[in-house]
């Protein structure tokens, strides 16, 4: 990543999308990925298949980057299964690029992962004693190795029997030259969606990827479910066992992952994200003229703050959409310049007033440093900070490509040392307990990244 960029908040995970039975499966599956691209920024992958022969074009880079209308010609087939990548697991390369397309015996198996294996340093390493040679350093490439190591005859069985001895978070796509299987563990970490495109099945990662190709949303896979496509139809099967701690969906999904416009978890993400901007503005109101988002993921959580204190609402803040992977940087260093690029304050918006910003979350806290330092620098009076999350305090092990505890500011720091070092007026975090108050399933969700209670450890 370019160093003039913008400090990531928090990496972002992957995205998967499945077409079965469709005429243009890859363009269906490339329209897909086009809408899941915020999942993933650095690679991209689709595997096609005709019922006799599968197919895989892939790159590094965004979609519309990395496929061109010759490289989806050459994908043909009624079905396909796609990947966008950032990299949580493995190093940033090519041969990590998924979905990743292997022969097992005599049939061809294609996968894309959504999610992180906690168990896969210890599964790789028993793996590599017995004789397994890897070609990847994803841990995706673990389930292919237990997959082919299964005993069983069939490939949803063997699926079951390699998935049985992982654990962590996974939603799952695998493509056959017979069939397309979707899976969900247990807990249920990350969403993964079945939808209907004119009689076509479709999978993916959240439901904005349906909206875009016309496809009607039918439910979520259930977690521990699996769900078969063949010619006969469709079928489920509940094969993995529940979790004793029952479903832990990530809330990041809601705070700041997930588009939108997309459902996930059986609620619409915006109208979450305006409930914890009212329930911010209930427990942390601020003296303020004006309500300013950080874009583009504070928006609505900022739009909810300001409805709830009647503060008017304002676009402070322009953020540049056109900003590509590669970016030339100036001779002459220019102060905050990483930020500048991508984030600039409207003077005539901000000048001499009193602003509550809003963003979803902070982790390391020097871009919000640098934000504040922008908006004092193009005239505001005060900047009250709010948050509309808890304090991150802990990394995620299930997707997610957060930093360690050391390098997160609320692990180390107090509400009043950070609010000290980001040189905000004042800092209010929305409470864990408000946060689960405007969840709909308020026991459904993992939030061992805002209070280390972790439904699974990584094990060595």
């Amino acid at each position: 990543m370019n160093p003039y960029f913008i400090e990531p908040k928090l990496k972002e995970e992957c995205g998967v999308f499945g077409v079965f039975n469709h005429p243009e499966a890859a363009h269906m599956t490339y329209l897909g990925l086009y809408a899941l691209q915020h999942r993933g920024q650095e690679g991209a992958g689709i595997v096609a298949c005709d019922g006799k022969r599968m197919r895989v074009e892939k790159g590094l880079g965004l979609v519309n980057d990395v496929f061109k209308e010759e490289h989806l010609q050459r994908l043909k087939g009624t079905m396909a299964v796609g990947h966008v990548r950032y990299s949580t697991c493995g190093d940033d390369i090519l041969k990590n690029v998924q979905p990743f397309l292997v022969n097992i015996g005599q049939d061809k198996l294609a996968i894309a992962h959504n999610g992180n294996l906690t168990n896969a340093v210890r599964l790789k390493r028993i793996l590599e004693q017995s004789g397994s040679i890897f070609q990847t350093t994803s841990d995706t490439e673990i389930l292919l190795h237990l997959i082919a190591r299964s005993q069983k005859s069939k490939l949803a069985d063997r699926i079951v029997d390699a998935l049985n001895q992982a654990k962590g978070a996974f939603s799952l796509l695998f493509l056959s030259e017979k069939c397309l299987i979707a899976v969900r563990d247990p807990f249920g970490f990350r969403p993964l969606c079945l939808g209907d495109l004119n009689g076509s099945a479709v999978f993916a990662s959240e439901t904005a990827a349906f909206d875009l190709i016309g496809a009607k949303f039918l439910r979520e896979v259930e977690p521990g479910e699996m769900v078969i496509v063949d010619e006969s139809g469709i079928k489920s099967l509940k094969l993995l066992a529940p979790s004793p701690l029952g479903v832990k969906q990530c809330i990041f999904e809601h705070i700041y992952f997930s588009r939108p416009d997309s459902v996930v978890f059986g609620s619409n993400v915006y109208e979450v994200r305006k409930a914890l901007g009212r329930q911010l503005a209930m427990e942390h109101p601020a003296p303020a003229d004006i309500v300013v988002p950080v874009p583009d993921s504070g928006v609505p959580a900022a739009i909810g703050y300001a409805e709830e204190s009647k503060i008017p609402f304002q676009m402070g803040i322009i953020r540049n959409h056109y900003i590509g992977r590669t970016f030339i940087e100036p001779e002459q260093s220019i102060r905050n310049f990483g930020v500048k690029i991508k984030l600039n304050p409207i003077r005539e918006v901000l000048e001499g007033k009193s602003v509550a910003l809003v963003d979803d979350s902070i982790v390391r806290g020097t871009t919000s440093r640098k934000i504040v330092q922008l908006l004092r620098q193009h005239g505001a009076r005060e900047v009250h900070l709010r948050i509309s999350s808890p304090p991150t305090i802990g990394p995620c092990f299930y997707g997610i490509d957060t930093p360690h505890k050391s390098e997160l500011i609320a692990s180390l720091k107090s509400m009043a040392e950070i609010r000290d070092f980001i040189g905000a007026d004042s800092l209010g975090y929305l409470s864990l307990e408000g946060l689960l108050h405007v969840e709909p399933q308020k026991k459904n969700f993992c939030t061992a990244c805002f209070d280390d209670r972790y439904p699974l450890h990584p094990e060595d």
